[in-house]
Formats: C-alpha cells, sequence, structure tokens
C-alpha cells in the first residue's frame, strides 16, 4: 500500500529531558498557545475558502494548501513538546523539517468532489476513534476524561522530571496519537488529502520498533467476518458472561491475594498459579478479541494456547524480586492509568469495528491492529499488576506488527465449503513465517533462518 500523504518523521532522540524546562513545560507553552489561536482565526477562513475551491474545481488550492499544511505541522510541534515527546522549544512557523517530531505532507492532489461534499460526515468515524486516542478526550455534563495522549504526556511530565528522560514507550503512544490526529484533522477539516487516516500503529515506523516483552499477542486473524454472527455477537456471548462472572467474582479474586502472599515470601509462585493465571489471562484475551470484533470464531471456554486467532504468549514460572512484589500495585498505578484510557480506544474500536463488519464482512485492518495492540497492553498490565505473571513493566508504545493477513477467497463462494486451490501455498522464503506451529507475536523475534544449502560436489 502507498504511504499516507500525511506521514509522521521522528527524528533520532536519546529520550533524554532538561528538568527545568519540564518543569515549567506549561508555561513555556503559552506563548505558543496565544499564537495557535490568533493563526486559528485567519485558518477557519481559508480552510472555508478551500471547501469550495476544492468542491467546484476537484482540486485544493495551492496557496491554501500550503497554508493549511503549515498551521497543521505547527500543531504537531508544540503539542509534541507540550506533552514532552520532544524537548527542544519549537518555532511559529511550522516549517518542515524544524521539530524533531514532525509531519510530512505530499503537494496538493485532485480530490473527488462526492467526497469532498460529504466530507463531514465521512469524517466522524476517524474523529470518534480520536477523540479518546488523541488530545480531545470526552466529555458530558457529569464527568471528563482527557485523551490517551494527554494522560500519556502527564506520566511522562512525571517520569521525566525525577529521571531526566522520557520512557520511549510513552514517547512513541504520543506521537502516533499526534500523527493520526494530523492525518484526521487534514482529512476532514484542511482537505490536504482525501486519503482516509490510517489507524495501523504498527503501519508507521517512525514509532513501531521491536520490543521483547514476554507477554505477547500472537495474531494469525485473515479479517474477514460472518456478518450474522457479529450482528448478534453480544447474545452469542451470554454464555461466556456467565462463565466469566463465575470466575471473576468468586475465584480469581481469592488466588490473586494467595499469589501475592506466596510469592512475596517465596520469590515466586507454585506452578499451579501460574498456569491458572495463564490461562485466564489467555481466556479473558479471546473472549475480549471476540466482543470487540477482533476475530471472528466462537472462543472456547478453557483459554487454550493456539486455539484463536487472537492468542496471548505468557511466560513460564520465573524467580521475581520481593521488593517489587511487595510495592508491586503500587508500582503499577502509571500502567492502569493508562491502561484505563487505552480501554476507551478499545470501546471505540468495537463500535466502529462493529458497524465496518456488518456492511462489508471485513475488519478494517488499521482498527483491528490498533485494537490488539490496545489489548497487548491491557493484558501486559494484568499480567504485571495483578496477576504477578511477570515482573516486566507494560510496554505502552506500539510494537513491530503482525504479518499482513492471507489474501481472501473469493467472495461469492459458500461460507465454510472449501475452495479449490485455497488459501495458496506460501512462496518458499515465506514457508517459515507461514508455519502454524510458529506464528510471529508482534514485538517479538523472526524465526531463525533457514540453512544455506550444502554447495555442489
Amino acid at each position: 500500500m502507498a504511504a499516507h500523504p500525511i506521514r509522521l518523521a521522528v527524528a533520532d532522540d536519546d529520550l533524554r529531558r532538561s528538568r527545568l524546562t519540564v518543569f515549567f513545560r506549561v508555561l513555556l507553552f503559552l506563548p505558543h498557545l496565544v499564537w495557535a489561536l490568533l493563526w486559528l482565526v485567519a485558518v477557519y477562513v481559508v480552510a472555508i475558502i478551500n471547501w469550495f475551491v476544492t468542491l467546484f474545481s476537484g482540486t485544493p488550492a495551492d496557496w491554501a494548501h500550503r497554508f493549511l499544511s503549515r498551521y497543521l505541522r505547527y500543531w504537531v510541534h508544540i503539542l509534541a513538546f507540550l506533552l514532552v515527546a520532544a524537548n527542544p522549544f519549537p518555532g511559529f512557523t511550522g516549517r518542515p523539517g524544524s521539530y524533531p517530531v514532525d509531519i510530512e505532507i505530499d503537494p496538493r492532489a485532485r480530490q473527488y468532489r462526492w467526497a469532498t461534499g460529504f466530507r463531514w460526515i465521512l469524517w466522524y468515524p476517524a474523529l470518534a476513534l480520536y477523540t479518546p486516542l488523541g488530545v480531545l478526550g470526552s466529555s458530558n455534563s457529569y464527568s471528563s476524561s482527557p485523551g490517551t495522549a494527554v494522560i500519556a504526556g502527564i506520566l511522562g511530565w512525571w517520569s521525566a522530571l525525577i529521571r531526566g528522560r522520557m520512557p520511549q514507550g510513552l514517547r512513541n503512544l504520543i506521537v502516533y496519537g499526534l500523527g493520526y490526529g494530523a492525518q484526521t484533522f487534514g482529512y476532514g477539516v484542511f482537505l490536504l488529502t482525501d486519503r482516509f487516516p490510517n489507524s495501523d500503529p504498527y503501519a508507521v515506523p517512525a514509532v513501531a520498533e521491536e520490543h521483547d516483552h514476554p507477554v505477547q499477542t500472537v495474531v494469525t486473524d485473515d479479517t474477514r467476518r460472518w456478518q450474522v454472527h457479529v450482528a448478534f455477537r453480544y447474545f452469542t456471548a451470554l454464555p461466556h458472561f456467565f462463565w466469566l462472572g463465575i470466575w471473576a467474582w468468586y475465584v480469581v479474586p481469592l488466588l490473586v491475594v494467595i499469589n501475592w502472599f506466596v510469592m512475596l515470601f517465596r520469590g515466586r509462585t507454585v506452578p499451579f498459579f501460574q498456569d491458572f493465571f495463564a490461562f485466564f489471562l489467555r481466556y479473558t484475551t479471546h473472549l475480549a478479541a471476540y466482543l470487540t470484533i477482533l476475530a471472528d470464531p466462537f472462543p472456547g471456554f478453557m483459554g487454550r494456547p493456539g486455539s484463536y486467532p487472537i492468542d496471548l504468549v505468557v511466560p513460564p514460572l520465573v524467580r521475581q524480586s520481593r521488593w517489587r512484589i511487595g510495592f508491586r500495585i503500587v508500582l503499577a498505578i502509571p500502567a492502569l492509568l493508562l491502561a484505563s484510557a487505552l480501554s476507551g480506544v478499545l470501546s471505540a474500536v468495537a463500535t466502529l469495528g462493529w458497524f465496518a463488519a456488518v456492511f462489508t464482512a471485513r475488519m478494517p485492518v488499521g482498527l483491528r491492529n490498533l485494537g490488539v495492540f490496545v489489548l497487548r497492553y491491557v493484558q501486559q498490565t494484568l499480567a504485571y499488576s495483578f496477576y504477578l505473571v511477570t515482573e516486566v513493566y507494560p510496554y505502552s508504545g506500539p510494537a513491530a506488527g503482525p504479518p499482513p493477513p492471507p489474501p481472501a477467497p473469493p467472495r461469492d463462494w459458500p461460507r465454510g465449503e472449501p475452495v479449490p486451490g485455497w488459501p495458496p501455498a506460501p512462496a518458499a522464503s515465506d514457508a517459515a513465517a507461514a508455519t502454524p506451529s510458529e506464528p510471529r507475536a508482534p514485538g517479538g523475534p523472526p524465526p531463525p533462518p533457514e540453512p544455506p544449502p550444502a554447495p555442489p560436489a
């Protein structure tokens, strides 16, 4: 797939931060806020003119495209500075390449006029996803909650103030949210492109980095969905609700407390507890993937490894530091706050994915991968904080993603019946990666290369 016309560009960053500028970050941001609001008056006028020009001519005005690109880039610069995703004080002009967290915007191109006329309607799904993911957040008459990028920025502010360093995972999560926001507003408000925003966190090379956390997801889903099954998803899941309630209300809390005391005095758990929590983590992963349309098959009740298209790899029993076990809940508070914010993103993914699957029999790959990323982080947080399966802190950034799904069979073939010659045989170079017994987890190491053939005699 061709690169998106609005792309993230992140310069090499050693993640070190000046504690002095971090402490006064909000005060340093105020001049930029005043300038951005003054600039916004002209942006409103230019955006309206550009909409009419694009609607009647099919191409945005060149001067408007350049002006709006500068403003969008400027907002990315100052938000990256405010949320501690970058360290230097940004300029006031939004000049390309002038800041460590930047966006590249392609020159203007012809756009479909029908899509331009209904852009605000077409824009709504992207805005609904950006609301919990970016800096907007959600609010009503009773409460309000900031977006995930804001929560990550607050946590990063504390970390940079105490340690003088921004955690890589938080930086990458903030940058990913800013990049998706730039695509969202560049598409829906400024008409810089008619390409819909791409929510796939694994498609952003600037933030999708290898990370070897012991708790990882394994994806073998092909994004096809049975529309009737999706439409009645929550009704079909009723048996799982009863089954989960029995475990979650009566069994799991008791075992969590017992396991905490056992590990506090022994430094490691017993195999029974490790196996039980591994089962429960896998089972809740399967059920959550099913409920949020990240996978299609009806999940089993026993959380068997390798039994579901969205699976979880749980590490074996290892010894842990008893000091960290004793203060585990306190140490896990930042991860729990971020997981709570990301749960709103997962709800938006489930809602948008439900509509997409009902009408198209497909789960969009970007939504699926974003949901898998959120689910992976939530399960890493639970494995670390309550179940004590690992003492490795949850990694909040997008990791290197799953392999692309196989191509779909002909759509007119009856569901459930074998298609002659389907699925296509993998190429020789992909045979090892396509072996079902060795799926690759996002962020996990690639399979070992095949040994070279012996030289001819």
